[in-house]
């Protein structure tokens, strides 16, 4: 009897993991080859009021790699122009702009379109102050970039995050995952009290173990 209720449950499990992938998902982590574009939005000091945004190099973000561990530092100009720092650029020279440093992978071939994207990720230490906040975000775009959905969570002082979101049904639109970091720009000598985020890939239990390590529990 027993036996037979084994398997009926494993049956019913393996309809619905079918019915799972049928629905639409994919899932993303922390990955130098895939994490390779930048973007940074300028505002204001107030941090609202936009003025620019443009394409940046992954290290003009800041961000750093090492194997498949990142490290996302506080936005630097190394310009002394007062539109940049307050009275001019120079050690202690506050910054006069927020910057929204935006590091991500980007998929704009319909592959994605109507399924759970989730991106997660293992944070090894995250010591920014106030003055910057660090999240993971997956977002769609319409196809003009015009507006866009988006799941963001903040990164936590160490461990895990996943943030997911189901994406629209229309395989025109853009979908991207990654990290955005969001402060007042720093002279790069005045850098390291502000602290910087080390992220590196998920480390997880396939959902197949998982599954099966479940059923057994069930009938110890």
């Amino acid at each position: 009897m027993k036996n037979s209720v084994l398997r009926s449950l494993v049956l019913a499990l393996a309809i619905l993991a079918v019915g799972v992938g049928a629905a639409g998902a994919a899932t993303y982590t922390v990955d130098a080859g895939a994490l390779v574009n930048g973007y940074m939005n300028v505002f204001e000091l107030d941090g609202t009021t936009w003025l620019w945004g443009s394409g940046w190099g992954v290290a003009d973000l800041t961000a750093v790699w090492s194997g498949n561990d990142v490290t996302l530092g506080p936005n630097c100009i190394n310009d002394p122009n007062e539109y940049w720092y307050i009275g001019g650029g120079g050690p202690g020279a506050p910054g006069n702009k927020v910057m929204e440093a935006n590091l991500y992978a980007e998929v704009n071939d319909g592959s994605l379109a109507d399924q759970d994207v989730t991106f997660q990720g293992f944070v090894l230490s995250n010591t920014f102050t106030s003055a910057h906040v660090a999240v993971a975000f997956v977002k769609d775009y319409a196809p003009d970039f015009s507006s866009f959905n988006a799941a963001i969570v903040p990164l936590p002082a160490s461990g895990a995050f996943s943030v997911t979101l189901h994406t629209v049904n229309d395989p025109a639109r853009h979908v991207q995952w990654g990290f955005q970091v969001k402060g007042v720009n720093v002279w790069v000598t005045d850098l390291a009290p502000y602290g910087t985020a080390v992220v590196g890939p998920a480390s997880v239990v396939p959902a197949q173990s998982q599954t099966w390590g479940a059923i057994k529990s069930l009938y110890r």
